[in-house]
């Protein structure tokens, strides 16, 4: 299926996967741990397996976050992990995004898509790392579209 047959918005399912992405790098935050790329992969079993990386440079992060989403793809999926083939992912890290000041903020960024949809791109400014209860971040703003892992 083509770029331009790909069908618009978020399924209920993508979007539930990548909010509970969001939500587990938010209580990182607040916990004061590093938010290193993030990576869950969903089959239409609802088996949903997880992978961190963070042993290189963020961008060779993502990278190779983007490398597994693929390579889960052609191999139908990650017996091990309990996962079939893929149909959804979201992806999350740190990052600074520019504010309409264009002053750079820190924020969680996540890339999401799923299999026969266009793939989008997300972020939530943050602060408060470290307190707890006191993190806070603003709703996730819409960063733009991205080409299909799936």
């Amino acid at each position: 299926m083509g770029k331009g047959q790909r069908r618009e918005g978020v399924s209920p399912r993508l979007d539930a996967l990548a909010g509970d992405l969001l939500g587990d790098a938010l209580d990182l935050l607040a916990d004061d741990q590093p938010v290193d790329v993030l990576l869950v992969v969903e089959d239409e079993a609802g088996s949903v397996a997880s992978y961190v990386f963070a042993e290189d440079s963020a961008e060779q992060c993502l990278d190779a976050a983007h490398d597994r989403v693929r390579a889960l793809d052609r191999a139908k999926g990650d017996p091990d992990a309990g996962l079939s083939k893929p149909v959804r992912y979201a992806i999350c890290y740190e990052a600074g995004v520019a504010d309409e000041t264009g002053t750079y903020q820190d924020a969680l960024l996540l890339e999401f898509g799923e299999r026969g949809y266009r793939s989008y791109s997300g972020y939530s400014f943050f602060e408060g790392r470290g307190m707890g209860d006191g993190l806070a971040w603003t709703d996730p703003a819409p960063a733009g579209e991205l080409e299909p892992l799936l």
